[in-house]
């Protein structure tokens, strides 16, 4: 397309040039004489500094935007809050007339690990959840092909699940999952490099425009399939790209004419709520920079992107909201320029927000929004009846093994652990001597040197278990555990018969599965009885976890961060004692002595970020201080069992539901009205 002149000279329409950011491309911000440019240049510290009034809201019709859903598509805890925060909030609040609805990409494809399809109107989600749906409408919209732009169609379906409203979004070449030949194999679900070589950045900016181009379609009068919503809850990096479309490309379509300020403004004033989980996760793409902002904004990503300036902050970096350094940088739109920005739990709005090593490049931005009362922490609430000890769930788990009886129990028959335990131990011995049997069970799991512990069912009262089955990261702090364990072997080397059974592993890096194995095999060359009871494995199958689960004494959880953690409550409603770093919203969630196990200290690098000075100057590291508390976890199981029958049964009480009395649904329904927690 060819730039336009108009009023004094200046080009409007003008894409970014190509690989902009590999040239020097300097960006002055001038005083703009012109209202609609200043409006956009000060958007951000309108934002942030929480000079906006907040909207009258008398029924609440929010729309989640959502990458994952723990229905359809989950990878992680984000997608746990984009389908049990809905559902919970239509529950509790749906009588007075308000409502969530959830706004997710329909995947369509087969990972090897994830598969989903859309077969005579029903929807088959790569979670084991079905839905009818109707297609309801096809919308068109401008979005880079392969070498540029061009038009594409997204059909979208709407269907209901749990009492909430989804939209699923259709287009087979950004939202297909069938992964390239060359997808890193980390790279799972919604994350693949798909056949259409569409990464993850691209996809969700793909999906950030979609929602957009919705919110527009909502004007039409033609239009009869949805309203306009008055919140817009954008559940992490996925959909940043969202408030830069709203705050600024609505503001310079009306610039050159292409919208009327009237509608501008419809679109424009709906706050925007971020959910931000981790902020190590931000959608990078220094390669396609130019290609998704011109995707993005067309023909006006010039005209934006040179008024796209920051709040006055102390790094150099996020000068522009757009673009961190010289990269296109997803999540950062939504940091600058959403109404409020949430994280998910109080101690890690306090970490990300003081410290650079969690808070990255938007610390600065996010310790104003903290002073200005534009950023809050909330817990992310869990359905502790989803969680909890389930008879039907471990009926399922019975039938699928086949061979085992586990059985159910709660805070007050906590004795039936042991009887799972044997089942564990029984499990455990069946996978490692009958490989028919693990191929028809859990046959993309992969099991390093299992062995027969079949001889040890007799003294489960003797030896704790204890498991670390969360996603392989480097973010859970598996090298920590390793070490920890480390030190296990040699404290517990004169004393054989009281070292613990370790069941460690999840889907991930294949890296940290090669660390998780040379641990095995070192401990085989260190005391070969203590490797039999070490048990490394790579993939996830719910069934295995949760039974797991149901067997262990203790979780550990030595993360480097965790924004907020649902792993630790699902241990704990299962008397399932976690073992934690103090981090995050492990902080927040886990009562030391009470209910779990953490650290003294914590530590970014060299600097304590949390624990007396004592406790820091004593431990020094994080590598000390989770020896140390380990070491503490398992000492209490032999020397104080009484305690940690207390501990246990504290735990399975506490109850961090999204409904409860107090519990964060209710927290989310004042920030949607009053923009305050």
């Amino acid at each position: 397309m060819c730039a336009v002149v108009i009023g004094s000279g200046r080009k409007v329409f003008e894409f970014l040039p190509t690989n902009f950011n590999k040239k020097k491309y300097i960006i002055n911000y001038g005083v703009p004489k012109n209202d609609i440019l200043a409006e956009i240049q000060n958007m951000a510290k309108k934002q942030c500094l929480n000079n906006t009034e907040w909207p009258r809201i008398d029924k609440i019709n929010a729309w989640m935007i959502s990458a994952e859903t723990a229905t359809f598509m989950k990878c992680g805890g984000l997608g746990m809050v984009a389908s049990e925060l809905p559902e919970n909030f239509n529950t509790v609040f749906g009588k007075e007339g308000h409502s969530i609805s959830i706004i997710t990409p329909m995947y369509l494809g087969d990972t090897g690990k994830k598969k989903a399809e859309l077969i005579d109107g029903v929807y088959y989600g790569a979670e084991g959840k079905s839905v009818p749906v109707k297609l309801i409408k096809t919308i068109k919209m401008l979005f880079a092909g392969k070498y540029k732009l061009r038009s594409f169609d997204v059909e979208i379906y709407e269907g209901k699940f749990n009492g909430v409203t989804y939209y699923f979004l259709r287009n087979d070449r950004f939202f297909g999952i069938n992964p390239a030949p060359k997808n890193p194999s980390g790279q799972t679900g919604c994350y693949v490099l798909n056949a259409d070589n569409v990464d993850e950045v691209e996809r969700f900016a793909f999906f950030s425009k979609v929602v957009y181009t919705m919110l527009e379609t909502a004007l039409s009068a033609k239009n009869k399939e949805w309203v306009l919503p008055n919140i817009l809850i954008a559940n992490d990096w996925h959909s940043g790209a969202l408030s830069g479309l709203t705050k600024y490309l609505t503001l310079a379509k009306v610039f050159i004419g292409k919208m009327t300020r009237e509608n501008a403004d419809k679109i424009k004033d709906i706050p925007i709520i971020h959910i931000a989980h981790h902020m190590g996760y931000q959608g990078w793409d220094y390669d396609n920079t130019s290609r998704i902002l011109n995707s993005l904004y067309e023909d006006l990503a010039t005209l934006v992107l040179k008024n796209a300036k920051a709040v006055k902050n102390s790094n150099a970096r996020t000068q522009n909201t757009l673009i961190v350094s010289d990269t296109y940088n997803q999540a950062s739109g939504n940091m600058h320029l959403a109404d409020r920005i949430i994280t998910v739990s109080k101690n890690y709005m306090e970490e990300v927000s003081n410290e650079k090593s969690f808070g990255f490049d938007f610390r600065d931005i996010l310790k104003i929004r903290k002073n200005y009362r534009t950023f809050f922490g909330i817990v992310n609430g869990y359905e502790k009846r989803l969680i909890s000890p389930n008879k039907q769930k471990i009926s399922e788990i019975n039938d699928f093994f086949k061979i085992t009886d586990f059985k159910f129990y709660d805070e007050k028959s906590l004795n039936v652990k042991l009887h799972n335990k044997r089942e564990c131990m029984k499990l455990l011995s069946r996978l490692a001597t009958d490989a028919e049997y693990k191929d028809k069970t859990i046959p993309l799991v992969d099991l390093y040197k299992f062995d027969d512990i079949a001889s040890l069912s007799g003294e489960v009262d003797k030896i704790p278990i204890i498991c670390m089955t969360s996603r392989m990261v480097e973010q859970k702090g598996y090298d920590m555990a390793i070490h920890a364990i480390l030190h296990i072997i040699d404290r517990y080397k004169n004393s054989p018969d009281n070292f613990p059974i370790f069941i460690l592993g999840g889907a991930g890096n294949k890296d940290l599965y090669s660390d998780l194995m040379m641990l095995k095999d070192n401990a085989k060359q260190m005391f070969r009885d203590f490797a039999k009871r070490i048990f490394v494995f790579r993939g996830y199958k719910d069934e295995f976890a949760y039974s797991v689960q149901l067997a262990a004494d203790f979780y550990m959880m030595p993360s480097y961060f965790e924004p907020c953690g649902l792993t630790q409550m699902e241990a704990m409603a299962k008397g399932t004692l976690p073992i934690a770093t103090s981090t995050g919203g492990l902080v927040d969630t886990i009562n030391d002595g009470v209910d779990g196990f953490r650290t003294e200290a914590f530590f970014a690098g060299k600097e304590k970020i949390y624990g007396s000075n004592a406790a820091a100057q004593r431990l020094q590291n994080n590598l000390n201080a989770y020896e140390d508390v380990l070491d503490k976890a398992i000492r209490c199981y032999y020397t104080a069992p009484e305690i940690m029958h207390k501990m246990q049964q504290q735990a399975m009480k506490d109850d961090f539901s999204w409904s409860c009395d107090g519990g964060s649904v209710y927290k989310y329904y004042n920030l949607f009205k009053t923009g305050m927690i």
